[in-house]
């Protein structure tokens, strides 16, 4: 009697239970769009943009320490500006520093055009535009995208890119 050795299964025999499961996964993660999560998107929003006026406020009044405070403590959190990427609050802390030392130039911080979108329960993208006001002029205005997360009852920059 012949026996035949088991051949290994073809490269492609599992792609169909690979696509399934990523398309699964991306369900999941656009749940954010409904049931749920959309009843949270409202409060979010507003949450998010007291948030971001808190940080205007803080900024105008010339407090770091406040205006930091909105970012996640920690060496994951990350900032990306003209100087590239910063790593940990303590490195964005050195970034702004000069404006807010004495004789340094801050001109009068607000936000425009808030989006906010839900990601997942408790982590969502903000974007918005900066303006930097001196007086009645702009001096600059740009976009910013603040990926944040709930902890602890309020939203944390996780990550912060404005150009």
């Amino acid at each position: 009697m012949r026996h035949r050795r088991a051949s290994s299964p073809h490269p492609f025999t599992a792609a169909p239970l690979i696509v399934a499961a990523c398309a699964a996964a991306l369900t999941c993660a656009r749940g954010s769009s409904g049931g749920a999560a959309a009843a949270e998107a409202p409060a979010a929003r507003r949450e998010i943009a007291a948030t971001l006026d808190r940080a205007a406020r803080d900024w105008n009044r010339g407090d770091l320490e406040a205006f930091l405070g909105d970012y996640l403590p920690g060496d994951s959190t990350t900032y990306i500006g003209r100087g590239g990427v910063v790593r940990g609050v303590s490195a964005i802390r050195a970034v702004y520093a000069p404006r807010f030392a004495p004789g340094g130039v801050r001109d009068s911080l607000s936000f425009e055009q808030l989006e906010v979108h839900l990601l997942a329960p408790g982590l969502a993208n903000a974007i918005a535009f900066y303006v930097l006001s001196r007086g009645d002029s702009t001096v600059a205005r740009g976009p910013t995208s603040l990926v944040m997360r709930r902890v602890g009852g309020r939203w944390r920059i996780l990550h912060d890119h404005s150009s």
